[in-house]
């Protein structure tokens, strides 16, 4: 079985002048080592779906498992630790706090499980490294240029060892240069981490470096393949 499965993925809302289907019977299924991304025009479902595989929305209909697991069931207490075990998250917004500094904002997703040590602040220490900020660990968010703050974010995302890893337009705040960065970075760790890459994203550019491609049309994927 694939280590992330969607299928047949619905999403409804319903207006006040009748239904509106978001997404229409989407599918997915990529194993570890794997990355996809997700194009379209705004308003096309593309977040919506992330939203999904991600467990921070829930489908109309259509089934979901990662690592075979299916969250439908589980309470929103079982969802937040399933998210922080399973699933690293990268938004177009790094959302650091601003109060602590990079190396402390990395391990935020351990310190909500309690389980910090001195092998999670040497991986935290190793992600920043591996993103170029060993001069900058120490520094807070204010301190930090756009471009180092999204690679704060990355590593955070990181920290955890997720199966799965997702990007919500990771590079859309960023200049060309960092974009490009950015990019090449979650590609890079994500291939070393042997971790699954979904990354939405209106830039041709980063899509154009994935293994696998899919056009959200009309509520639908449609299948291009990466040259």
């Amino acid at each position: 079985m694939a280590d992330f499965l969607a299928k047949n993925i619905v999403k409804e809302y319903q207006t006040p002048t009748g239904c509106l289907r978001i997404l229409d019977g989407v599918s997915a299924e990529l194993s570890r080592g794997q990355n996809m991304a997700v194009v379209g025009p705004s308003g096309s479902g593309k977040s919506t779906f992330l939203h999904i595989a991600g467990t921070l929305d829930s489908p109309t209909g259509g089934d979901l498992s990662v690592q075979g697991i299916d969250p439908a069931g589980f309470s929103n207490q079982e969802l937040a630790r399933f998210r922080n075990d399973h699933i690293g998250f990268v938004f177009q917004e790094h959302y650091l706090l601003p109060q602590l500094s990079a190396l402390e904002n990395v391990m935020v997703p351990v310190v909500a499980t309690g389980r910090v040590s001195p092998e999670i602040r040497d991986r935290a220490q190793s992600l920043l490294e591996k993103v170029g900020l060993t001069d900058r660990m120490h520094h807070r968010p204010a301190a930090l240029s756009g471009g180092e703050r999204q690679r704060v974010a990355v590593a955070r995302a990181l920290v955890m060892q997720p199966i799965l890893l997702l990007a919500d337009e990771p590079t859309g705040s960023l200049d060309q240069k960092n974009a490009e960065l950015i990019g090449g970075l979650l590609l890079e760790l994500q291939k070393t981490g042997d971790a699954i890459l979904i990354c939405v994203t209106h830039s041709q550019r980063l899509a154009r470096n994935f293994d696998n491609q899919v056009v959200v049309e009309n509520g639908k994927f449609v299948v291009r393949a990466s040259p």
